[in-house]
């Protein structure tokens, strides 16, 4: 706590020290600006405010790995575990212990591969520092700079800490990984430059006023370390969990008080204890649905998006909502030219050639490369030599170029801010009103202007037209969103730039002009963002947004009950991706982006964002199915064993039996992760009242099956207690794992064929399930190959009778309850919550 507030009171101090006079700040930091910091204060200074990095806070592996043994279904294997030791059953004991082992080991290992945003983040900074120690220039690390060093910055340096320019001319900087902004910025002596930005041109010396975490970029930083998302995924499991322990619970405690009541031994209540609780777990679920995953998570990858975390295929199945940045996901991040404006009948070739032969420092300035790439003949500039260059200034705001022709002839060309051009030339009162107008039509749509003029034979300057720049959006992002929009995901913009420019990117994509200014965000805490959660579900994009605006947007959707998605590749979006439900980073993304993103993109565009969606779907249906059909199947096993000791006081199963259905069927469902599906046009997601529904109908209609199967191994075959438990076993065992079948499709089960490995699966294992009930091998007693084939014939007309439960449970449960769509129904109710509160 008292860390927490130490940092606190510098954070503060550091957002005074950046709006004092440079005089002030001088005075502030005890530095003499000619001489620096002593090597002696410097360490001290080292002391007090820490290293120049962003601290991360580690869970250990083992950590990590023993959590997996903490939670409803681990709690429920381990009861199981020490039932059998109680009892002194070895044999369940081992064989149990490894389930749950093995669960653990592979849920700790998908785990283990996410990566670390915040060492991503803290990997952005400069590794070396030029810096002013004791009147000597010198060579540090970054992470040993403290408030008060002075600092020396060459063009494409990353700026290493959060500085205050001192004496020089100005310089041009890019903080679009930042900010957000597409433009490099102009900053002159006493203006701030944040840490993490690049210099892109001039050369500076810099007073350091803050570090580490007390910097623009560690309070980005901050924000994705602080973020915790539990998936849906994880919830689910959790709710289906406490599902079965409710379930399991009720139904041991009905029986061990009818057991108590009749007298029955300790030792035999256990043991039943012990088969009821084995079969309530539902063992291998969190293995079957990893390994669904991470299957499919290969898939993905050929499609060019890598997974970082298993769980975000479900979110990104689920997802409705996608957050998408503007510059350089939307849009290439290159400034390119537009179709130029002159007067007087100048051609826009004439501008475009004017403009080009004002350039200079075409590799360092993006305007110059812009005109340069539009300038069709390059090779036209050979007749022109520059004999004189003036270069951009920003107190006058042009630049200025003196060129001489093969002919002798001499002239000057001018570009740079259209108020400044114009005011070159001397019928400036005259066009005035049409090139403001020419200036205002740009600026609405977002372009940034640029003034051109030449002189003329008289050497008085001629204004030849106005120049719009813009960031084009990429050839694939229309089509993408057109393409998401047909799979029920609406799209928002979010751009550092300026509304009009968001609004002009947003009407060429089709998203739409409904543009708010992140300013709504400027009065409200991450805790009262539910109450404009309206305005951010009818925007289309956001303008001059943010880092927290980002995340506070993400935020606000969550809270109206939507599963969102962001896409980015900056630093200023690794917060957002993280709090997003499915973070998913860009080709060329920063490695903080890709740390924090759940999914990453190794292709350019948007278009693998579709193909990932739709593949995300078909896992997750896979997912769907097997949940169903193991909830059905765990319901099943819990009603028949505790109804047959109720009524029969037989007990129909024993503890291995049990554990052999849950080798047997769960170790051969794997294969369901292989299973063919086809994707909804609509997002998907654990609707739980639909789940349960269906999966208990199933079920009960199973419990029926089951005690057809009993009656007629009882009173028809008049079979041993031991042979009509082995009836039992392989009637649960064979129509159980048939029941896959009718789960892992909404239409008839003979409808879609499924994949041969699911079938080989299915029909390999109930063929050794069958060959251990007809011969025994001395663990269970045999039965012979005639009561096999009835419980197979049995079992497949069950079949048929299940599919009709099926068809019935979906009309009931499915998505719909009075015709409104009950996700509809929980995010209109989310909303209304959060406005009430």
């Amino acid at each position: 706590m008292q860390k927490q507030l130490h940092h606190q009171n510098q954070n503060n101090q550091t957002r005074d020290l950046a709006n004092l006079s440079l005089e002030e700040l001088q005075t502030q930091l005890r530095v003499s600006l000619g001489h620096g910091l002593t090597q002696e204060e410097s360490h001290h200074r080292l002391s007090s405010y820490g290293y120049n990095e962003i601290t991360e806070q580690k869970i250990s592996a083992l950590q990590q790995f023993l959590s997996h043994f903490l939670g409803p279904i681990p709690w429920m294997i381990e009861v199981a575990i020490i039932l059998s030791a109680l009892v002194k059953d070895w044999v369940d004991f081992t064989i149990i212990l490894i389930l749950l082992i093995v669960n653990s080991v592979i849920g700790f290992w998908t785990e283990f591969q996410a990566g670390n945003a915040i060492a991503a983040l803290k990997a952005q900074l400069a590794l070396n520092a030029r810096v002013k120690r004791d009147g000597e220039w010198m060579t540090v690390l970054a992470r040993e700079l403290v408030p008060g060093d002075i600092i020396h910055l060459r063009i494409g340096d990353v700026i290493p800490a959060d500085i205050r320019l001192l004496e020089g001319d100005s310089i041009e900087v890019d903080q679009a990984a930042l900010t957000g902004e597409s433009l490099p910025v102009t900053r002159e002596m006493g203006e701030v430059v944040y840490s993490g930005s690049v210099l892109k041109r001039g050369e500076i010396d810099g007073l350091v006023y803050g570090t580490g975490v007390n910097t623009f970029f560690g309070k980005t930083a901050s924000l994705v370390g602080n973020t915790t998302i539990h998936s849906h995924f994880q919830k689910t499991i959790l709710k289906i969990g406490n599902f079965l322990i409710a379930t399991a619970l009720v139904l041991v405690t009905l029986i061990v008080f009818v057991a108590l009541y009749r007298h029955d031994n300790l030792v035999h209540i256990l043991k039943f204890v012990l088969v009821l609780t084995v079969a309530s777990i539902p063992v291998a679920m969190p293995a079957v649905l990893s390994a669904t995953m991470a299957i499919g998570s290969q898939v993905l990858a050929k499609k060019q998006a890598i997974v970082s975390r298993l769980e975000s295929i479900e979110e990104i199945a689920g997802m409705d909502i996608l957050c998408s940045d503007k510059t350089g996901t939307l849009t290439l991040n290159q400034l390119t030219l537009g179709e130029p404006i002159g007067l007087d009948n100048v051609s826009p070739e004439q501008i475009i050639l004017a403009a080009a032969l004002a350039c200079h420092n075409v590799e360092e300035d993006p305007i110059d490369q812009a005109i340069m790439a539009s300038l069709k003949d390059q090779k036209q500039l050979t007749n022109y030599q520059v004999t004189n260059f003036l270069p951009f200034d920003p107190v006058i705001k042009r630049t200025e170029a003196t060129i001489c022709t093969h002919e002798g002839q001499e002239f000057k060309v001018s570009k740079g801010a259209p108020q400044v051009i114009l005011a070159l030339v001397a019928n400036s009162y005259e066009i005035e009103k049409a090139v403001n107008k020419t200036i205002d039509n740009f600026a609405k749509r977002g372009f940034r202007a640029l003034g051109v003029a030449r002189t003329n034979a008289e050497g008085n300057w001629q204004f030849l037209g106005v120049l719009p720049l813009f960031d084009p959006p990429r050839s694939d992002s229309k089509l993408v969103i057109e393409d998401l929009k047909n799979l029920g995901i609406k799209v928002k913009m979010l751009t550092g730039d300026q509304v009009a420019i968001a609004k002009e990117t947003c009407h060429q994509l089709g998203l739409g002009n409904n543009i708010l200014s992140a300013q709504l965000f400027s009065t409200s805490d991450s805790h009262k963002m539910g109450q404009i959660a309206d305005s951010v579900m009818q925007a289309d994009g956001f303008g001059q947004v943010f880092p927290e605006h980002k995340y506070y947007i993400v935020e606000a959707l969550q809270k109206g009950g939507h599963i969102v998605g962001m896409t980015g590749d900056g630093v200023n979006d690794a917060p957002a991706l993280k709090k997003a439900d499915a973070g998913i980073a860009v080709s060329g993304a920063t490695d903080a982006a890709r740390a924090a993103a759940d999914i990453v993109l190794l292709a350019p565009g948007l278009t693998v964002i579709a193909d990932a969606v739709r593949e995300s779907r078909k896992i997750f249906q896979r997912m769907h199915s097997y949940v169903l059909y193991r909830i059905a199947e765990t319901i099943d096993i819990l009603f028949f064993l505790t109804l047959s000791i109720l009524i029969f006081n037989f007990y129909p199963m024993t503890a291995i039996m049990i554990v052999l259905l849950a080798l047997l069927n769960d170790g051969a469902i794997l294969a369901i992760a292989y299973d063919k599906t086809r994707p909804d046009n609509k997002p998907a997601n654990w609707d739980m009242f639909s789940v349960l529904g269906i999966s208990t109908l199933i079920g009960i209609a199973s419990v029926f099956g089951s005690f057809g199967i009993f009656y007629i191994g009882k009173e028809l075959l008049e079979l041993s207690p031991e042979m009509l438990q082995t009836l039992v076993y392989l009637k649960l065992s064979v129509a159980g794992h048939l029941t896959i079948f009718v789960t892992r499709t909404k239409k008839s089960f003979w409808t879609e064929k499924p994949a041969n490995i699911l079938v080989l699966a299915i029909f390999g294992t109930q063929l050794i399930a069958s060959l251990l009930a007809t011969f025994g091998f001395g663990i269970i007693a045999p039965i012979g190959w005639g009561l096999s084939a009835i419980v197979w014939g049995y079992s497949l007309g069950l079949l048929f009778m299940l599919d009709w439960v099926k068809h019935l449970g979906y009309g009931l449960f499915h998505y719909h309850f009075l015709g409104v769509s009950s996700s509809a129904i929980r995010q209109k109710a989310a909303v209304n919550k959060s406005l009430i509160l």
